[in-house]
């Protein structure tokens, strides 16, 4: 980098790097604020997407049990149902942490989340490994969100 900026022109170098800065600043504001946010407390936000009132009852062991077929073909391959890390974390607990829509919403809409969620900031602050889009259907996440319900009972 230092070669790239001493070929630059000093004068339109100096102010282009001086018009940059706040927007550095800005993001390394953002970036301070989710080191701030512990990413295995519990929180109680609904996240960033569709999902803002999820109704669950008592576990549905069908819906669990295709779940658990979702998330083998789907989630399997970066996330345990332990809390054993692979790429991102393991989702030992993670219904007694999160909300039902937080976790609906990460999984549906995880670029948005990551930006935009001072959880999932902190989440990908800690793993370095965005999460990423499986095309899951609303059907499917709710699965996937009872078999991690019946996981954690």
């Amino acid at each position: 980098m230092a070669l790239l900026a001493a070929c630059g022109p000093s004068n339109g170098g100096d102010k282009q790097a001086t018009e940059s800065a706040p927007a550095a600043n800005a993001e390394n504001s953002s970036a301070a604020s989710s080191a701030d946010v512990d990413p295995a407390a519990k929180s109680d936000s609904k996240g960033v997407g569709k999902f803002t009132s999820v109704e669950i009852g008592a576990i549905d062991n069908a819906m669990a049990d295709k779940g658990k077929g979702v998330f083998t073909a789907k989630c399997s391959a970066c996330h345990q149902i332990t809390d054993q890390k692979v790429v991102g974390p393991g989702l030992k607990g993670v219904t007694k942490r999160r909300t039902p829509e937080w976790i609906m919403n990460q999984i549906t809409n995880p670029v948005e989340m990551e930006q935009k969620d001072p959880v999932g900031k902190a989440l990908l602050a800690k793993y370095l490994t965005q999460m990423s889009f499986q095309n899951v259907s609303d059907d499917e996440t709710r699965q996937i969100l009872e078999y991690l319900r019946k996981n954690d009972q």
